[in-house]
């Protein structure tokens, strides 16, 4: 059973920085392909970054020039690095891994986000 604890959300002004960490146990983690999702109130949850287990990651078009996801693998943890943050940033972050077929094997529980005016 893998889990997924993410944590360093918190309240930042506009234009701040944050690093979200998220710390995975129960598995190879070298094997799991990860991501970073983020849900808004009233909006679907939607992909920030993925980072897979040898290729480049991939960051969502309208963050890419602001956030950078990166993995370590030997302390089992996966992160997002947020530059330039703007009020459209708040959320929710979640951290999912994925199996060898790309299905979503667990979910982390969340860490709020949330940036300022």
């Amino acid at each position: 059973q893998v889990q997924l604890v993410e944590s360093g959300g918190g309240l930042v002004q506009a234009g701040g920085s944050l690093t979200l960490s998220c710390a995975a146990s129960g598995t190879r983690f070298g094997a799991n392909a990860m991501s970073w999702h983020r849900q808004a109130p009233g909006r679907q949850r939607e992909l920030v970054a993925h980072i897979p287990t040898y290729d480049s990651p991939i960051v969502a078009d309208s963050v890419k020039d602001r956030f950078t996801v990166s993995r370590d693998n030997a302390e089992n943890t996966v992160y997002l690095h947020m530059t330039g943050l703007k009020c459209e940033d708040t959320a929710v972050y979640y951290c999912a891994a994925e199996d060898g077929l790309g299905y979503f094997v667990s979910w982390g529980q969340g860490t709020q986000v949330t940036v300022s005016s």
